[in-house]
């Protein structure tokens, strides 16, 4: 297949990189506002959702699943754990191991942050069909698949 992006003609502005990047900042920031009443970031609602569908994880899990840095993932998880939402649980049998769960109220505030995020996502959408959102959809994960392909090819070649 030949090439998307000419380098003669490449606008940086106009390209994927870009689109996806400030896509990704203003929904992000959108949220953050709308979060704000529950005292909530993107962030936390981020790692609230995942601990919710995962029901145990570690922060590392967190952090490999959503590409997040760990000394910021430390520090999110600390801020949840103070306003009650998360629970830290060291395993007996591996004292270097701490599973996260969400606490009851972690759990009954879950559908009232989700109702957020998909507020917010439908007005992003607004004037899109179904099916137009669905092909992004796929469309993007393919993408997702592309860079994965390319990375195991890149750590392979390392090697």
């Amino acid at each position: 297949m030949p090439d998307i992006y000419d380098v003669k003609t490449f606008e940086p502005k106009n390209a994927l990189g870009y689109l996806i990047g400030h896509t990704r900042k203003a929904l992000l920031e959108e949220i953050d506002r709308e979060l704000a009443p529950l005292d909530l970031t993107a962030a936390q609602y981020i790692i609230l959702s995942s601990l919710n569908h995962l029901q145990v994880a570690t922060a590392a899990d967190l952090c490999n699943g959503i590409v997040y840095d760990p000394g910021a993932m430390t520090r999110l998880i600390d801020r949840l754990e103070l306003k009650g939402f998360v629970r830290r649980q060291r395993q007996p049998g591996d004292r270097r191991r701490v599973d996260l769960e969400l606490t009851a109220e972690g759990k009954a505030l879950y559908p009232r942050m989700n109702a957020v995020v998909v507020r917010v996502l439908n007005r992003f959408l607004a004037g899109f069909t179904k099916k137009e959102v669905r092909e992004l959809e796929q469309y993007l994960r393919r993408i997702l698949t592309n860079a994965k392909l390319e990375k195991q090819v890149s750590l392979e070649t390392e090697q």
